[in-house]
């Protein structure tokens, strides 16, 4: 009878078996990915501090409602492996240790916490009071979610610099900060609601291309070559607007000493005179 009992558990468990397996292979597509959540950034190349002839530090902010920068807005709610790069900066904030800095230091000083993050959202207990059934009058406090759609504008701050070992005018990223969208109603009136933009924080893009190399960007020719996020910034697979550069004003941005067109004409001279200063180094 012992032995009867232990045929038929062994029967089960092959009977069983190809059903476990079934259930432990199933694939949203038709292979597994490996390539992307594997790679690494690749490195910057040596550079000393002699080889730089010149350099020159400017601001420039890239807009998520241009068709060429979609892929850096959607999608606006996770879809699998594939999220929006403000997405990336809270998820590598809270699971990947990335930090985020200050929107009011570019420096890179003042660390911030989850919960100041939260406030730069809006994401915050607030009270509301109404009047129950019973006529009572009632507080609840209601936390909002971060609505990260808000965010449609990323300032880049980024140096460029002639290394003379190799002769070429070269750029890398320092840091990014999300540019939040939002409405906000000081007067009561309905309908009277004020459209602001504030930025949220900054992060260090050196210690962010980790991530950012781990994750796909949509390509829209193809979904077998996918670009990462590190290759859109590497590659300047983008369109931007210089909106500041250094200078001996305290760094003014260009928009403290221009207006309307202007602003964007002011824009296209400092990229046309970092351009020409190149090809002014070399004899046809």
């Amino acid at each position: 009878m012992k032995n009867i009992v232990i045929v038929s558990f062994i029967l089960l468990a092959f009977v069983l078996a190809p059903v476990a397996n079934v259930q432990a292979q199933v694939l949203d597509g038709i292979y597994e990915k490996e390539n992307v959540p594997s790679r690494r950034p690749a490195p910057y190349k040596f550079l000393r501090e002699s080889d730089v002839m010149w350099q020159k530090r400017i601001w420039r902010v890239i807009d998520y409602r241009e068709k060429i920068n979609h892929k850096l807005y959607y999608p606006t709610t996770r879809i699998g492996d594939r999220m929006s790069l403000i997405d990336l900066f809270l998820w590598g904030i809270n699971t990947e240790g990335l930090t985020a800095y200050s929107a009011d230091d570019d420096r890179f000083t003042q660390p911030i916490t989850r919960t100041q993050i939260d406030e730069q959202f809006g994401a915050t207990p607030q009270p509301i009071s109404y009047t129950d059934e019973n006529g009572n009058e009632v507080t609840q406090e209601i936390t909002n979610e971060i609505v990260s759609s808000e965010v449609k504008q990323m300032i880049l701050k980024e140096d460029w610099f002639f290394d003379k070992q190799y002769s070429t005018l070269e750029v890398r990223i320092i840091g990014m900060c999300p540019i939040r969208f939002y409405t906000k109603d000081d007067t009561g009136i309905d309908g009277d609601a004020e459209l602001r933009k504030s930025q949220v924080f900054w992060i260090y893009f050196p210690e962010a291309r980790r991530i950012l190399a781990n994750h796909e960007v949509f390509n829209e020719h193809n979904d077998a070559e996918r670009r990462t996020f590190d290759d859109i910034f590497f590659k300047r697979y983008f369109n931007s607007i210089i909106v500041r550069e250094t200078n001996v004003y305290d760094d003014r941005g260009v928009a403290d000493y221009s207006l309307g067109i202007q602003t964007l004409l002011e824009g296209e001279k400092i990229k046309t005179k970092i351009s020409n200063l190149e090809q002014d180094l070399w004899e046809y």
